[in-house]
C-alpha cells in the first residue's frame, strides 16, 4: 500500500513511532508539494522499492549515483529484472574510464535515482558530492529524478539538514573510500580543504521547476 493522505494512516493500533512517521511524512509531502515536486510515502523500504519502480516507465532508459539507500533497498536487482529498461549500472564497469561514460549518460537518460543526505521539516533537499556528477544530473539532464529517502534523512531546518550532511553523512561516505581527510581519520568535520575532499559541492534543491523532481519517503532508517 502506497499513501498520499496520511492524515488518518496508523492512528489506531500502531506504535507511536509508526504514527508519528505517518505524521512527519504527510508535513514532508505537504512541503515538498509546496517546492513543486511530487511526494509519496512508504512504511517500508520493500513497498519503497516497488513504488520508485513503478514511477519508471516501461521503455525507460535509467541510472543511479553513489547511493547506498538504493543498494539497500535492492532497486539495482529489482530493476535489472524488468527487461524493457535499459539500465545503466556504474557498479558493472570495468574500469573508471567506463564508470565516467556513465556519469555521462546520466544527462541523456530519462530517469535518474538518488538519495539524499539530508531533507528539511520545510521540503529543502541538501546533497553534497566530491566529483559533482550525482548534483549535476540532480540538478539538469535527465527528464524525471527520483529521491528514495529514509526518515532518518531528515533534519529540523536547511541549517540542521547541511550539518547533518557535513557532520554525519559525509563521515561516514568517506569511510567507504581509501582517501585521505581528516573526517575518515576521527569520524568528525573539519570543513577541511583536502585534496581528496568528498565535501567539494554542496547543493540545495529548493524548488523544482517543472516538478521534474519525485520524492518516494520511506518510514524505515535507510542509507546514512
Amino acid at each position: 500500500m502506497f499513501h498520499d493522505d496520511l492524515t488518518l494512516l496508523f492512528m489506531t493500533e500502531s506504535s507511536p513511532r509508526t504514527r508519528r512517521n505517518a505524521l512527519l511524512a504527510d508535513h514532508l509531502i505537504a512541503s515538498l508539494r509546496r517546492r513543486g515536486m511530487t511526494a509519496f510515502y512508504c512504511p517500508t523500504v520493500a513497498e519503497a522499492a516497488l513504488k520508485v519502480s513503478e514511477l519508471i516507465p516501461d521503455g525507460a532508459s535509467v541510472t543511479w549515483g553513489g547511493s547506498a539507500s538504493l543498494r539497500e533497498a535492492g532497486i539495482p536487482a529489482l530493476l535489472k529484472s524488468r527487461p524493457s529498461l535499459t539500465v545503466f549500472d556504474r557498479d558493472e564497469a570495468p574500469d573508471r574510464s567506463a564508470a565516467v561514460e556513465i556519469y555521462r549518460k546520466a544527462f541523456d537518460c530519462d530517469v535518474y535515482l538518488s538519495s539524499v543526505n539530508a531533507l528539511s521539516q520545510d521540503g529543502e533537499i541538501v546533497n553534497i558530492d566530491g566529483n559533482g556528477n550525482r548534483v549535476a544530473a540532480i540538478t539538469w539532464g535527465p527528464q524525471r529524478v527520483i529521491f528514495l529517502v529514509g526518515l532518518n534523512k531528515v533534519a529540523a531546518d536547511l541549517p540542521s539538514a547541511i550539518a547533518r550532511a557535513r557532520g554525519e553523512a559525509s563521515p561516514v561516505n568517506a569511510s567507504r573510500f581509501d582517501i585521505q581527510t581528516p573526517c575518515r581519520s576521527d569520524g568528525v568535520c573539519h570543513d577541511c580543504l583536502a585534496p581528496d575532499s568528498i565535501c567539494n559541492y554542496v547543493h540545495v534543491l529548493r524548488h523544482s521547476p517543472r516538478g521534474k523532481h519525485l520524492v518516494v519517503l520511506v518510514g524505515e532508517s535507510l542509507g546514512f
